[in-house]
């Protein structure tokens, strides 16, 4: 494949002119490490299997766009499907992330010669991109995921790149070494003590965190703990897994209960808002009530109805009958998940904006985080 001209293409298109990281995107082929990736396909219902040997226009296309794709679907690896197999259930497991994003996260970290450094393997084009501005020898790449990490290895050997590849927990550890940058493209629901642990005084951890758009970067401090900031644009990485797929969390019983049952009724102050799609609304209610799942529908005469979900059994939901109309709202179980989201669309009306951008960070020894910004505190 001549794919140079377009590495090239897309090193113009993440990365400043004079970068350090300019040679590494332009320089790297980042077809070797997705040969197959999953596709949404609305007329075959569903995700489907590319291969790129079969169709190398389509390949190159593909992998040296800046957009993530995806290469396993629950426990079903696109390595290991035949091409054209039709995926119709669950959701993303791993992926190659859109070069943009991961160039953004090593921006973050500051890597600077000489920099050992932990990343997170995937399909190893971050790895390789590592390797390629720090040298092979520096890196160090950890995954769950065993053939992820095999198969990474064998393609970063077969380009002349050797870090050291471990299959390993991140969020739980112990890491392999001590680091001088630690860079997670897994998100993390707290920061774990291990990383503090490996984290060399003065070094630098980045990572993103679970359910929100938060990227997250802190300096090693000298009691052990770390301070620094979040970010003030938003990304979204895929969440950690122990197993070959992610456990359900909210049972069907609880959605149920959120699509059919009575509850408290009230009128939102609000018009009605599908958290997911509004970064810094769903990472203000992440914060405040971790672990809400959502869902919405557009019914066909455009009106709207949302369903907020709680592992505890809590549930919402609202309809709005119309596009600009305040929707009516039920909630049901231990906890009301619409309030608090009430309160922060509140706050964002009253003062335009919300704080969990650009927030302060403060991270103890034992990994426990907390962000403030304008008298506004939340703890991970």
């Amino acid at each position: 494949m001549n794919w140079q001209t377009h590495a090239q293409r897309l090193s113009t298109e993440v990365t400043r002119p004079g970068s350090r990281w300019e040679a590494a995107v332009s320089e790297t082929p980042r077809h070797v490490f997705v040969p197959r990736w999953y596709e949404r396909d609305q007329a075959a219902g569903g995700r489907v299997v590319r291969d790129g040997a079969a169709d190398p226009e389509a390949w190159r296309a593909a992998a040296y766009s800046d957009r993530t794709l995806v290469t396993r679907v629950g426990a079903l690896h696109a390595d290991h499907a035949e091409p054209g197999t039709v995926v119709t259930t669950g959701v993303s497991t791993s992926s190659s992330t859109e070069p943009g994003l991961v160039v953004g996260m090593y921006r973050h970290a500051e890597l600077t010669d000489g920099c050992r450094t932990l990343v997170t393997t995937g399909t190893g084009y971050g790895t390789a991109l590592a390797c390629h501005r720090l040298g092979s020898d520096l890196v160090t790449s950890v995954d769950i995921d065993s053939y992820l990490v095999e198969a990474a290895t064998d393609r970063l050997a077969g380009l002349g790149l050797r870090p050291e590849t471990a299959v390993c927990d991140l969020t739980q550890g112990p890491l392999p070494g001590e680091y001088d940058r630690i860079v997670s493209t897994v998100s993390v629901p707290a920061i774990p003590a291990a990383w503090l642990k490996a984290l060399r005084p003065g070094g630098r951890l980045v990572t993103t965190i679970t359910g929100t758009g938060l990227i997250l970067h802190a300096d090693k401090t000298q009691n052990g703990g770390a301070r620094g900031r979040t970010s003030y644009e938003p990304a979204f990485f895929m969440n950690p897994r122990q197993g070959d797929d992610y456990e359900e969390t909210v049972p069907a019983s609880v959605w149920e209960e959120a699509k059919c049952g009575d509850g408290e009724v009230t009128d939102s102050r609000h018009l009605l808002v599908f958290v997911p799609e509004a970064w810094s609304v769903r990472s203000m209610l992440q914060l405040h009530t971790p672990g809400i799942e959502h869902r919405h529908l557009w019914h066909p005469d455009r009106s709207h109805t949302v369903w907020m979900a709680h592992p505890d059994g809590s549930w919402a939901r609202a309809h709005a009958a119309a596009p600009r109309e305040a929707p009516t709202v039920r909630q049901g179980g231990p906890r009301r998940l619409w309030d608090p989201l009430e309160s922060i669309l509140d706050r964002l009306n009253w003062v335009g904006e919300l704080p969990v951008y650009g927030a302060q960070v403060t991270i103890t020894p034992d990994g426990e985080t907390t962000l403030a910004r304008s008298g506004w505190t939340a703890t991970l």
